[in-house]
């Protein structure tokens, strides 16, 4: 279904200047979709929030919401042209307005744990490298024929982003860091045989296959309650990753995976004072 989508963005982005590599071609992918699946989420709590009799209010500004910003659509339908920014205007707006707003995510957020830390965190460690604003309109409007809204869907979009990891792990020395081949994982996960309570860590993160995978094992290890589905979105998963790039696929990998707000932390394990180390940072699985 989005598999076609996937390819048309990565040939749109080849012919741009400022992206060179698979890893280019993730990074540049990872933040335009990380709206548009921000943009979903926000359209899905707004519809449960007035099936509830209930108000709901937009974490995103008017100005910065992806129908507005992204793809503002006439009374067909279609792109409004007439309002939609190209061109250079595109890339002044995403640039100079679109990511120092959502850089200050971070400042304002409760606590890390929000979707708000997130956003902020993904914008302060990425910067936009398509050159082209004609190039960025196309990959824009490439990117809102994906869905983020059943789970048919969100399967084939972490299977999808998964193919595009491991392409990017194939690609040039660096990308070799950030992928552990999924058959590895899985067997890992079997043999250790997490159960639903347990705290799971991974202290070098990198694109969260061992979280994702022992996501998946649980998930389907036993019909789930309410309780139960609470626990392993809030309670169970923890990482850490030193490296921006690898810490952003992390967070999207979770969340494509039915993660919606990743407790995955931008640091460097190793230079962390053991004796900081209190009862509440004690895992059962480390990963």
């Amino acid at each position: 279904m989005f598999e076609q989508i996937f390819k048309n963005v990565d040939d749109v982005l080849w012919k741009d200047a400022g992206c060179s590599s698979e890893l280019d071609y993730v990074e540049q992918t990872s933040w335009i979709l990380f709206l548009k699946y921000i943009d979903d989420l926000e359209k899905e709590k707004q519809i449960s929030a007035e099936l509830a009799g209930k108000s709901y209010t937009n974490i995103i500004s008017p100005e910065f919401q992806w129908n507005v910003w992204a793809m503002p659509k006439g009374k067909d339908g279609k792109l409004d042209h007439h309002k939609a920014p190209m061109g250079d205007d595109l890339t002044e707006f995403v640039n100079q307005k679109l990511f120092p707003y959502f850089k200050k995510f971070k400042l304002n957020a409760e606590n890390a744990d929000t979707i708000q830390y997130k956003i902020g965190e993904i914008f302060s460690e990425l910067k936009n490298k398509i050159q082209s604003g004609y190039n960025l309109r196309e990959v824009i409007n490439l990117i809102d024929k994906l869905r983020f809204g059943s789970h048919a869907e969100k399967h084939e979009m972490s299977h999808l982003y998964e193919a595009k990891i491991q392409n990017m792990g194939n690609a040039g020395r660096n990308g070799g860091e950030y992928y552990t081949p999924r058959p590895l994982i899985k067997t890992i996960v079997k043999v250790v045989k997490p159960t639903i309570g347990n705290k799971i860590y991974d202290g070098a993160v990198g694109s969260a296959g061992f979280l994702c995978e022992s996501f998946e094992y649980l998930k389907n290890s036993k019909k789930l309650t309410t309780k139960d589905m609470e626990t392993l979105q809030k309670k169970t998963f923890c990482g850490k990753e030193k490296k921006s790039l690898a810490y952003i696929i992390g967070i999207m990998n979770m969340i494509f995976h039915g993660i919606n707000s990743p407790n995955i932390i931008h640091t460097n394990t190793l230079t962390e004072n053991i004796t900081d180390i209190q009862e509440k940072d004690r895992y059962e699985i480390v990963m």
